[in-house]
């Protein structure tokens, strides 16, 4: 049975900083934010969003793009690492948003920016086992990338969401069975429970992600060769989508990748092969378990060539470790459903922060756990705050 994306839904914050901007408040060279790293815009969430409120979001366009129901979602599972809560779910919250039905199994997975990959392998092979009995998987990945106001960090921050609507109806991508796993215990990224900051060790990060791309990468091409495949390399690809924190990482993933192909000038292909796939994630910044899958959303959307049938080889990096290199074959029309919501326009409606803003809302967030709730419920998927130790949410 085939399996895969039926369809797809993003949700950013509705403000951003400018790069260049927070690079001169910080005395640095424009060139070594932008440049350095590969982002022109931060998404930065106001105080009455998070993770949750990202999450339905996303879902909620990634539903109504094929009219699904919510009597037709068998399983929610929303892949994070910027949880609101130890115990409770961030899916538990927004089964009750979307109004899906008590008949849908719901949870929550954690593995750094690997969590919402975790997910997604699971729902697929739900759906290809027969086990969905005709229902849809609903996978998120939301999260809040912070490192603090004049942290090394500070420029790679980011939020946002993207919902995966995974069927036997792959309207989008038809995920191919076979992929490559590689796990590592190590410390290059964690978030201790005491802290909303994250701890990062940049250069060593850097490098355990990769040993796990060529882990995973290797694992796939044994995997593929087991299968009776053809062509176990990079050269059989159309596109190539890596997880990006940032679009200078992507750059050292394929040259990594091309290296290890024998490829004498590993950059060459890189604009062809990666560059549409980066489009949004530069507009956007970092945003943890859901970055490989924008760019992913960046690849149909931004590019000018026509997929269809043409296979793509997608790359999910997180922390701690784990990695997986998997496949899928872009379906007809693909490009045209997802150019249809419109991601371009949405990120251009977005509103610029100064400096001075950006900085009071960061310090806002700082108690954000303990804002006492609105009396009025507003409009949209909105964090209202808390009430005798619950979060309150509005529709």
């Amino acid at each position: 049975m085939h399996a895969g994306l039926e369809s797809l839904g993003i949700a950013v914050p509705p403000t951003y900083v400018e790069l260049a901007e927070l690079a001169r408040a910080r005395g640095v060279a424009p060139g070594k934010y932008v440049d350095g790293l590969g982002v022109t815009r931060m998404a930065v969430p106001l105080v009455d969003e998070d993770t949750v409120t990202l999450a339905a979001r996303a879902a909620r366009m990634a539903l109504d793009a094929v009219g699904c129901a919510p009597e037709d979602v068998g399983m929610l599972v929303v892949g994070t690492e910027t949880a609101v809560d130890h115990s409770k779910p961030v899916s538990s919250y927004v089964q009750g948003l979307l109004g899906l039905s008590t008949r849908c199994r719901v949870f929550e997975t954690k593995h750094a920016c690997y969590g919402g990959t975790a997910a997604l392998q699971l729902a697929t092979d739900w759906v290809r086992s027969g086990s969905a009995k005709g229902k849809k998987a609903l996978i998120i990945c939301s999260d809040i990338a912070r490192y603090g106001v004049g942290t090394p960090g500070e420029p790679t921050q980011g939020a946002g969401a993207v919902a995966l609507l995974v069927s036997d109806k792959p309207r989008l991508l038809t995920l191919e069975a076979g992929s490559g796993v590689y796990a590592n215990d190590v410390m290059d990224f964690w978030r201790p429970l005491y802290s909303k900051d994250a701890v990062v060790d940049g250069h060593y990060s850097v490098q355990c992600y990769l040993d796990a791309l060529e882990g995973a990468y290797k694992a796939w091409q044994e995997t593929a060769g087991n299968a009776g495949g053809e062509g176990y390399s990079s050269d059989r690809f159309a596109a190539l989508v890596y997880h990006v924190p940032y679009g200078k990482m992507s750059r050292k993933a394929h040259r990594h990748v091309r290296t290890l192909d024998g490829d004498k000038e590993p950059d060459a292909s890189f604009e062809r092969l990666v560059g549409p796939s980066l489009v949004l994630p530069s507009q956007v910044g970092n945003i943890y378990t859901g970055s490989m899958y924008l760019a992913l959303a960046s690849l149909l959307s931004s590019s000018r060539e026509d997929l269809t049938g043409k296979r793509v080889g997608l790359f999910s990096y997180g922390s701690g470790s784990c990695a997986e290199f998997f496949t899928g074959v872009v379906s007809p029309e693909a490009q045209a459903r997802v150019k249809a919501l419109g991601l371009e326009t949405l990120l251009e409606r977005r509103r610029a922060l100064s400096i001075p803003e950006y900085e009071q809302i960061m310090n806002a967030r700082e108690k954000l756990d303990e804002k006492p709730a609105e009396e009025t419920p507003g409009t949209g998927f909105r964090y209202l705050g808390t009430r005798d130790h619950k979060r309150i949410y509005a529709r």
